[in-house]
């Protein structure tokens, strides 16, 4: 698997995968346009939305309603540092969602992709090469 990273000016940065561009931006206030996601907020949407996908096939298996279903996800940083401590995710569900799933959607969110990359995170290796071009 190989995604292509670009530049298309001023702050930005895409990324080029499997058929799609993934755009970034900076905000304003960090030079950028603030005409996309800055790429941290996209590696807390992944966490988000890779959960969300366990849950929503949880109930649509079950044929549970997913009106009135979401998730929120409370983010907490440490103000030495600034790296996240904490994230704290809440599954709201409908009214008529039966007692006896709470664990089990609890567990289905936990098998999250991109939570068990963060659990036992992948070597990163870094190299430079001269473009032919």
């Amino acid at each position: 698997m190989d995604m292509e990273i670009n530049f298309p000016g001023g702050k930005k940065v895409d990324a080029v995968y499997n058929g799609f561009t993934i755009k970034t931006d900076q905000p304003k206030h960090e030079g950028g346009g603030g005409t996309a996601p800055e790429p941290f907020s996209l590696f807390l949407t992944s966490i988000g939305t890779c959960t969300g996908i366990y849950v929503l096939n949880f109930c649509q298996k079950r044929n549970i309603s997913t009106d009135g279903l979401k998730m929120i996800l409370r983010i907490e940083k440490n103000q030495e540092t600034h790296m996240i401590d904490q994230i704290s995710m809440e599954i709201q569900v409908p009214k008529d969602f039966p007692d006896n799933y709470k664990n089990a959607i609890i567990k289905t969110a936990g098998l999250c992709t991109v939570k068990k990359h963060l659990e036992k995170p992948p070597s990163i290796d870094i190299s430079v090469k001269k473009n032919s071009s």
